[in-house]
């Protein structure tokens, strides 16, 4: 299959573009060049594409200035829209589409499963729901169309554990300000094996949380975490030194949701890593190696 991806050089992007590569399939990489120009030359680039997936956004774990504010909605909401404008020129046009979004689609207090309507009122709220407002317009081309919600992706070599592993392994760290809000994560095996799935399973289609199924809050994250490196983690992060260094953004961290998945183990998913102590152990270990 000839697959066509933006944000294939991510953390992210990277692991699932070498597994579906030793798949053999063919992947078109989307720079920021792809979208820099007219909807006609990104439509060259989609040409005879079976399948895109859509993975492109700035990071969030940065100071947010208003004008990052926008780069981190151009690169989400903007970048999709340029997706679907150019998978609409198309004559042939592929057969799925796979966008992304974000768990900050949902309030931090409640348990939510894909049957729940997202009601998050904050910046990532409205984003969220503009990033998928636009991602299902390709519905209307005829594309079958999927839209992952990110939990916390934990792996080994980058993302959040590539931050946090170094502090930790010194004995430095601690959960971040009180520690009782949700985290619910996901391990980059299983988000990988994920797109695998719903690529080869045709009766898969809108959105489905890719989040394992036990989240737990900070505070057990960092204790479990701890508990793997065999490390104390007894120095908190306060919360006012995390407003201080990113302002707004610093919200993203010092609170969290609380998703689990219905829908893909009702495709028949398993997940690889359902439990958090599996995951962590697997990443620690292929961190040594």
């Amino acid at each position: 299959m000839k697959i066509a991806m933006s944000g294939a050089t991510g953390f992210v992007g990277s692991q699932l573009r070498k597994s579906l590569e030793q798949d053999g399939h063919e992947i078109i990489g989307l720079g920021r060049d792809a979208f820099a120009g007219a909807e006609e030359a990104l439509t060259q680039r989609l040409d005879g594409c079976q399948a895109v997936i859509n993975l492109a956004g700035e990071p969030i774990n940065r100071r947010w200035t208003r004008a990052y504010k926008d780069r981190i909605r151009t690169s989400r909401v903007e970048t999709t829209g340029k997706l679907l404008g150019a998978m609409g020129i198309l004559e042939r046009k592929p057969a799925i589409f796979i966008s992304t979004s974000a768990i900050g689609a949902f309030a931090t207090c409640g348990r939510y499963t894909e049957r729940d309507t997202p009601n998050a009122t904050d910046f990532l709220g409205q984003l969220s729901h503009d990033w998928e407002e636009a991602a299902m317009k390709a519905e209307e081309l005829g594309i079958r169309t999927l839209i992952f919600r990110f939990g916390l992706v934990l792996g080994s070599g980058g993302g959040l554990m590539k931050q946090l592993l170094f502090p930790f392994k010194l004995g430095l760290g601690g959960p971040v300000g009180d520690g009782r809000q949700h985290f619910s994560w996901v391990h980059v095996d299983d988000l990988v094996a994920a797109y695998r799935h719903a690529l080869a399973n045709e009766a898969m289609s809108g959105v489905y949380h890719l989040c394992a199924p036990n989240p737990v809050s900070n505070l057990e994250f960092t204790r479990q975490l701890g508990e793997v490196l065999h490390r104390p983690t007894l120095l908190p992060v306060p919360s006012l030194l995390l407003k201080l260094i990113y302002g707004e953004g610093a919200g993203v961290m010092t609170s969290g949701q609380c998703l689990v998945s219905e829908r893909l183990p009702e495709a028949g998913f398993s997940f690889g890593y359902p439990d958090l102590r599996s995951a962590l152990k697997a990443i620690v270990e292929k961190a040594r190696a």
